[in-house]
């Protein structure tokens, strides 16, 4: 099965990496950017384009891997009559594709790629169909580089994308401003590392509201006192920490002091 890649950022990077080490001839790196699409397509035995209007009609997929705001407009200089096209968006419309072929479809990966990483993540994948052809050849690739695959169509996969803004965006943006916390007092970020992985690896068992603790759901109001005189200096930190202070309090259960383990209680 041949494939081009409309895009060289950090998507057709990762999924042209996998989908090379599954043995799939990669045809084509298509980017306006020329050195892009060069370095690109020299990784991944291909050809480089940067003109979407010269693009090879000897593919099989046409995988368009840019930014959620600008795949319709990449797309609608697309013109592939019978192939199969598929974008990567989260949040874009399988109907964005309608006119670049009967053939169409979507292949999220529902993971953070970047392409400067020298590992291979796991990469769960929500696929949708224009129709059976273009299902079958989309979950022939999926199940080539993935375990998990779901099925979603345009809402389902929209809800996807904003929980994984949630737990990936907003945590990491998180983990930079105590980041910027610790640098400004002199205190090691790296001791918290363990703390972070162990909270992510208990997600894994129990249901996150299951293991909260903090003196938020204790009610411990002398201590996010002291907490919030602590971040006077740091009102974005300050702002955020009394809004998920709320959160805690209002919507999950409180617990006796007896229930919770953890000495960061």
């Amino acid at each position: 099965m041949k494939i081009s890649f409309v895009g060289s950022g950090n998507v057709a990077t990762v999924l042209g990496r996998l989908l090379k080490q599954k043995h799939f001839t990669i045809n084509e790196v298509v980017s306006r950017d020329k050195t892009h699409a060069l370095h690109l397509a020299k990784e991944l035995d291909a050809i480089e384009v940067d003109n979407i209007k010269a693009i090879s009609k000897n593919s099989d997929v046409y995988i368009v891997a840019v930014n959620d705001d600008a795949v319709e407009a990449v797309s609608s200089q697309l013109k592939v009559d019978d192939k199969v096209v598929v974008h990567t968006c989260g949040s874009a419309s399988i109907n964005i594709l309608k006119n670049t072929s009967r053939n169409f479809g979507i292949l999220y990966p529902l993971q953070s790629l970047r392409k400067e990483i020298s590992y291979l993540p796991v990469v769960p994948f929500l696929i949708d169909a224009s129709n059976n052809y273009s299902k079958n050849v989309i979950i022939t690739l999926a199940e080539a580089i993935s375990d998990n695959i779901k099925e979603a169509h345009d809402e389902q996969r929209m809800q996807y994308h904003l929980a994984a803004i949630v737990v990936s965006n907003f945590t990491n943006h998180l983990f930079a401003l105590a980041h910027e916390y610790c640098i400004v007092n002199k205190i090691e970020f790296s001791l918290l590392l363990p703390l972070i992985k162990e909270i992510v690896n208990r997600l894994q068992v129990f249901n996150p509201a299951e293991t909260q603790t903090g003196p938020a759901i204790r009610g411990d109001v002398l201590t996010i006192q002291k907490h919030l005189s602590l971040l006077k200096d740091f009102p974005q930190l300050k702002n955020i920490y009394e809004i998920m202070s709320e959160s805690i309090e209002t919507t999950l259960p409180k617990s006796s002091p007896k229930e919770r383990t953890s000495s960061l209680d």
